[in-house]
């Protein structure tokens, strides 16, 4: 459960990102702060996992107040200046969203945050395959783990996700989904499929086999796989 506050100075943000968090599953909202300073008494007594910071707010300014906390939480910034964007990522800001911002543009800033959250507490585990991440499906999100992904496909403008019990299709650019994921774990083949390395069965010429998958290599990726021998 990702235990989160909002500190904005305007209803209205409150309301989306709360709405925002309501599509997606283990997003626990614990306080709505008007103002730094009602933040700072409530995480006096409290503690959370992600905030959701305006900057631009009366008596303390959303980076002045962060500079007050010595173990800050995840900040997710949602502010409608972009100029301060280069000291958000100076103080180790998960993202900078402006405002209007999407779901979509949302969804990619609170997937940032999921792993290291897990990592928290799973500190013995090494690799990051127990990680989760959101997949949106036309109006449904998906919560999977990323240890469970066998494969992505593109397909035009979508991208297919494809796990051990279920194929997800998704609204976004191959490119755009390995980015998403955990470096290291996955490797593109061809330009249309990524395979996540551990669940290589096989490698024979020009495919791979995964159980029953067969996917194949394209020419100017060979080397990449080739590198698996190394």
């Amino acid at each position: 459960m990702i235990r989160y506050l909002i500190i904005d100075d305007e209803h209205i943000a409150h309301k989306i990102i709360m709405e925002y968090c309501d599509m997606l599953p283990n997003m626990q909202l614990q306080k709505n702060c008007y103002s730094a300073l009602e933040a700072l008494q409530y995480l006096n007594g409290h503690t959370v996992d992600l905030i959701f910071l305006d900057l631009n707010m009366p008596k303390l300014k959303g980076f002045d107040f962060l500079k007050t906390l010595s173990t800050p939480p995840k900040i997710i910034v949602t502010t409608a200046y972009s100029e301060f964007a280069l000291e958000g990522y100076e103080l180790n800001i998960v993202d900078y969203l402006l405002k209007p911002f999407s779901f979509e543009r949302f969804l990619k800033a609170v997937n940032k945050m999921i792993p290291p959250l897990v990592n928290e507490h799973s500190k013995n585990h090494t690799e990051k395959t127990n990680e989760r991440i959101f997949l949106r499906s036309s109006k449904k999100h998906t919560q999977v783990t990323i240890d469970s992904i066998l494969y992505i496909e593109a397909a035009g403008n979508y991208t297919k996700v494809i796990t051990r019990h279920d194929q997800i299709t998704v609204r976004e650019k191959i490119s755009d989904v390995i980015l998403s994921l955990p470096k290291g774990h996955f490797l593109q083949v061809h330009k249309s499929f990524a395979v996540a390395i551990k669940h290589i069965k096989s490698v024979e010429g020009n495919r791979i086999f995964i159980g029953e998958h067969i996917i194949p290599i394209g020419k100017m990726y060979k080397l990449n796989v080739n590198k698996l021998f190394d």
